[in-house]
């Protein structure tokens, strides 16, 4: 869909038409209450908590709390995965303080919580992400389903435009601070809109580019940029009487463009050093992170851009030491899984990042160094599309725990339903479990890695919704790795280090590591506490498996690895997933409290009721 429908006002201006009211309750007590259920998990606020035995689900606790005047009810479930709270957003309920009902308030929320933590103030950039997540949410809901099809026949890409969510943890899951609302309607997901990127021309002493042994940098960009863009650099370089090697094209993102770079690069732009070729040939659609693009009706390569905006509290711009990192995991993976045996039979699938362009902030005057840092960066990555033979679909995995849509937008049916009822829930959970998980311990016990596989980062392949395999991307600064403990540390890659201004300002960035608990945890908290405890959550609700049966079936998963392959019985003691606990994120503490000290959060691991005996010890 290219355009808004004439019947509604335009999507630019949320809360003008009837549209954007009818979504606007439900979307404002979804962000409100899953601001409350973080902060109810990760004990932030006293509550009270009442069991429901009489609403038939296990778990099922009434949940109160006073925050100022007013009092908050709200139904939900304290699960066994993990002790997570989920609440029914829905239900949430304000009182004043005589007791009267109230509506459902962001702004009062806000006031009452900063009222509750008393000397700790609330960071205005979080409260604005968190009005921003709402306004956006209420703009993206009045928006028409962009497909007639039946969703479970939309290939992966139409999929990531398909599945609007987005985040079912984070409170700031939909802020992309940046955007106007224009913006958004040009570039979110949800909205399908084709874009074309922008092409610079940028000196080679300000630029980095490395590819994968074997691919042709310069063809893969050409092919890209198109005609127009390679004749603009013809006369580029004749102007200037360069060669072509002497120059880097380097694509970027419209917004980027209008919004970051003139102001940062202004000085080479006046010069004339570097130039704007203009608008490249190849139409692209944006996936669910915004700053990847999906090729229309081609395999050719996703493509990854620096973008100067915040979602979901991180800023999404693309740095240097990571995109000249991407080629050389992806070699380094690929030739893991080559080489083996185990990884060869389980036949799962990296979408390996095999090209990559910066800008080199280390070439710039020390004055504008976080002026240019991150602000230009791309890294092409192989279409899901290679991978697929005839008659297999994908998926992304964050998208089986979601809901098809109604004509008005409205959640209908669970999106995985035909394929449970045509496979039966046992059978269909414990093949998607099994084609999940397999790869991602396989890389922690046989190699030594740790992979950053949550639920947007896994794309699960399908024939006629059985699960077969899945797809790993995203690791330019995905995985986790101590030298010392892989198990082939001769084939250790040689990686860009990570600059000491940008450790300081992210404490969580970074590959390299001595402490075996984070390399363990790495994997832990994005695919057990995250993707698969989502699954977990999900399937119990909506269709009644028990999720301590689901994570039996997970645990019969990683013990007949481990009995099949003894060989790495140190490992298994060293990368403990049966640990009694394990040390995850906790999102809002951060926002609310900042990185000066870290802020996690021990979670009971419902693995380790399966535990095997004891292992080799490290």
């Amino acid at each position: 869909m290219e355009g808004a429908p004439d019947a509604l006002v335009s999507v630019s201006t949320p809360f003008a038409s009837s549209g954007h009211w009818r979504h606007h309750a439900r979307i404002e007590q979804r962000v409100v209450g899953q601001l409350l259920q973080t902060l109810l998990y990760e004990d932030v606020l006293s509550y009270e908590a009442i069991a429901e035995p009489a609403a038939g689900v296990s778990g099922a606790t009434s949940f109160s709390l006073t925050l100022g005047e007013r009092r908050y009810r709200v139904s939900g479930r304290r699960c066994h995965s993990f002790q997570l709270i989920r609440l029914e957003h829905a239900t949430l309920a304000v009182e004043g303080a005589e007791g009267t009902p109230e509506p459902v308030s962001l702004q009062r929320f806000i006031e009452d919580l900063e009222a509750a933590l008393g000397d700790v103030a609330i960071q205005p950039g979080f409260v604005n992400e968190l009005t921003q997540t709402l306004i956006k949410d209420v703009q993206s809901s009045a928006w028409p389903v962009p497909f007639q099809e039946t969703p479970q026949t939309l290939d992966a890409d139409a999929l990531e435009q398909y599945f609007t969510d987005a985040h079912s943890y984070h409170p700031c899951y939909k802020s992309r601070l940046g955007f106007s609302l224009r913006d958004n309607q040009h570039y979110g997901p949800e909205f399908a809109q084709p874009l074309r990127v922008w092409w610079l021309a940028v000196p080679a002493r300000l630029a980095h580019q490395g590819a994968v042994g074997g691919v042709a940098l310069a063809d893969r960009v050409a092919e890209d940029a198109g005609p127009r863009v390679l004749a603009s650099l013809d006369d580029y370089l004749a102007r200037r009487r360069l060669a072509r090697d002497d120059v880097v094209l380097m694509p970027v993102h419209p917004w980027q463009w209008e919004n970051a770079l003139v102001p940062v690069l202004y000085p080479e732009l006046a010069s004339g050093e570097i130039a704007l070729l203009g608008e490249g040939e190849t139409t692209y659609t944006a996936q669910q992170s915004i700053r990847t693009l999906a090729p229309r009706n081609t395999d050719k390569p996703y493509l990854k851009l620096a973008m100067s905006i915040t979602n979901t509290s991180s800023t999404r711009i693309l740095a240097r030491h990571t995109v000249t990192n991407a080629p050389v995991i992806t070699q380094w993976l690929q030739r893991l899984i080559d080489t083996d045996a185990t990884a060869r039979a389980a036949g799962f699938v990296i979408l390996g990042e095999v090209a990559g362009v910066a800008l080199d902030e280390r070439a710039f005057p020390d004055a504008r160094y976080n002026d240019v840092y991150g602000k230009v960066g791309a890294i092409w990555r192989q279409n899901i599309g290679e991978f697929l033979q005839d008659g297999e679909r994908a998926v992304p995995f964050n998208g089986l725990s979601q809901f098809t849509r109604d004509a008005g937008g409205e959640p209908a049916t669970p999106f995985i339903a035909p394929w449970v009822e045509r496979h039966g829930v046992e059978a269909w959970t414990r093949q998607l479990v099994q084609v999940a998980t397999l790869p991602i311990i396989h890389l922690l016990f046989a190699e030594g890695v740790g992979m950053e596989s949550h639920g947007q980062n896994i794309v699960v392949i399908h024939r006629d919704g059985w699960p077969l395999r899945v797809a790993l991307k995203d690791f330019h600064d995905g995985v986790r790795f101590s030298t010392s403990h892989l198990a082939r540390p001769e084939l250790a890659p040689a990686l860009e280090p990570v600059p000491e201004r940008h450790a300081a300002l992210n404490r969580n960035s970074f590959i390299v590591t001595d402490d075996l608990e984070a390399v363990r945890d790495y994997s832990c908290d994005a695919f057990f506490f995250i993707a698969l405890a989502e699954m977990a959550v999900f399937l119990h609700r909506h269709f009644g498996l028990e999720e301590s049966r689901f994570w039996a079936m997970t645990a019969d998963v990683i013990k007949a690895y481990q009995r099949a392959h003894p060989q790495h019985a140190e490992r298994y003691r060293c990368f403990d997933v049966f640990a009694p606990r394990w040390e995850v994120e906790a999102l809002t503490r951060r926002r609310l409290f900042g990185d000066d000290a870290p802020q996690v959060k021990l979670v009971p691991n419902p693995l380790a009721a399966y535990a095997p005996g004891e292992e080799a010890s490290c």
